[in-house]
């Protein structure tokens, strides 16, 4: 791992003026009274929990007669997100509920106000799993095979019925237009016109939707939780693939791609790059502008799956 780029703060952790407000700071006496309410008991303690970005996590230490209770509040704070997505705590309610069966450890749902009308915003309540997030391990590819073994205790999941989970659909950019720091410009023109073309037939699956190592709990080398399962969905396997590979391109794409041989190898699958394309494209809108620090690993993975897509 390049020692440089393993310094750089993990994705989530480097919080804005917004994010601290919105999602960092102490949750509303209706939030906490709301948790007291559906867990019978009494919030003594509330510790706000770091990392990731499209919600307020919250640790709350309840007690009911002589005992103690740790679980996690989570309440869907960010007015965009909700107006996109307005029935996204209900989604992640429906989600917990069915990952209960897999393999994977996962949070239990205790409760759930998926319109706010109880805790004042979009909430759920769910089970506190041992572990820490993990960005930096001592010794890499023993946690990049972990990461890739979970995978298939996920999709290999009884594939739930149409109506219960949507189809996977990458996220679209507002325009084609490339990044403006590129000296590839036609690369990525003829990545976005692949975008628009039909998906390819691939495996489906029951998968997380956002598969990468910050919803990773992990604790003495062990994965202990699975969390963040608001964009769980159908679709092929090769998108948690591509999603944890993303977030693997940081730390240099021979990382990224040792990642995904262990998961080929554990699965006899192969890894469709058409994943790493749409992937790519779909946050256009964000690389537009700032160049980030991975841009050479992110262009050059790419270039790889335009290559192969065209059968070069």
């Amino acid at each position: 791992m390049d020692a440089d780029k393993a310094d750089t703060v993990p994705y989530g952790f480097d919080d804005d003026e917004t994010t601290v407000r919105l999602l960092r700071s102490a949750p509303p006496r209706q939030a906490l009274a709301w948790a007291e309410h559906a867990l019978s008991g009494v919030v003594e303690s509330v510790e706000v929990l770091q990392g990731g970005l499209s919600s307020a996590m919250h640790l709350l230490r309840l007690r009911r007669g002589t005992g103690l209770r740790t679980v996690v509040l989570r309440r869907y704070v960010r007015p965009g997100r909700r107006a996109e997505w307005p029935d996204l705590a209900d989604r992640e309610a429906r989600t917990l509920s069915f990952v209960e069966s897999i393999a994977a450890p996962t949070p239990r749902l205790l409760a759930v106000d998926p319109t706010g009308t109880q805790a004042g915003t979009p909430a759920l309540l769910m089970t506190c799993l041992p572990g820490r997030v993990e960005w930096v391990p001592k010794d890499v590819d023993p946690w990049l095979r972990r990461m890739a073994e979970v995978l298939p205790t996920i999709h290999t999941a009884t594939l739930p019925a149409p109506e219960q989970f949507p189809e996977h659909v990458p996220d679209t950019p507002r325009d084609d237009e490339p990044p403006a720091w590129t000296q590839r410009p036609e690369l990525w023109q003829r990545a976005a016109e692949i975008f628009h073309q039909p998906v390819p037939e691939d495996t489906r699956t029951f998968i997380h939707g956002d598969f990468h190592p910050g919803n990773l709990l992990w604790h003495r080398a062990s994965v202990t939780g699975v969390i963040d399962w608001q964009a769980a969905s159908i679709g092929s396997p090769s998108v948690d693939v591509a999603n944890c590979r993303g977030n693997l391109f940081r730390y240099g794409l021979d990382l990224a791609d040792r990642f995904t041989r262990y998961w080929e190898r554990l699965t006899g699958e192969r890894f469709n790059p058409w994943a790493d394309l749409v992937g790519t494209i779909g946050y256009l809108d964000e690389l537009r502008d700032d160049r980030p620090s991975d841009w050479r690993e992110l262009e050059e993975a790419l270039a790889r799956a335009v290559a192969e897509l065209d059968g070069s």
